[in-house]
């Protein structure tokens, strides 16, 4: 059995958030034509810029994705938008920002949020291992 950590959590969402980019985009089926596609002049497709191919992602990439989303229910919906703003990587300032925290406090509430998801997926067991944050010290600091 798996000891999830603060940091093992982590790198799930981040892995979550890369997969659900390279998802194929949600489209409306709308309307369609049978008339072929206009051919332009090379002057016409300058200010065109280059489709954009994405590889698929994996099946089990994507099972692993919808495990973790289900994590985000334990959480309250402020640490769920943290997680997931930090997934995608995000910026600490515009997180802050966004907040309305200082950049350590909102890597503070970060690392909580991490640790109450490993919490639950150990079932009271989880330890924050190379970071600041212990479950034994109360979550208060220490130093290494």
């Amino acid at each position: 059995m798996i000891k999830w950590t603060a940091e093992l959590v982590a790198e799930r969402f981040s892995e979550a958030a890369q997969t659900a980019e390279r998802l194929p985009p949600m489209r409306v089926q709308g309307y369609f034509n049978c008339w072929p596609d206009i051919q332009r002049m090379a002057w016409e497709k300058l200010g065109t810029e280059p489709p954009v191919y994405r590889f698929p992602p994996e099946p089990a990439a994507i099972d692993r994705m919808h495990e973790t989303m289900r994590w985000v229910q334990w959480l309250e919906e402020e640490q769920r938008h943290l997680i997931w703003m930090r997934a995608k990587r995000y910026e600490w300032q515009k997180i802050a920002k966004r907040f309305g925290y200082c950049t350590r406090t909102a890597q503070r509430r970060w690392q909580r949020a991490l640790l109450a998801v490993a919490d639950h997926l150990n079932q009271g067991q989880a330890e924050f291992v190379t970071g600041h944050l212990s479950r034994a010290s109360g979550g208060r600091p220490t130093h290494e």
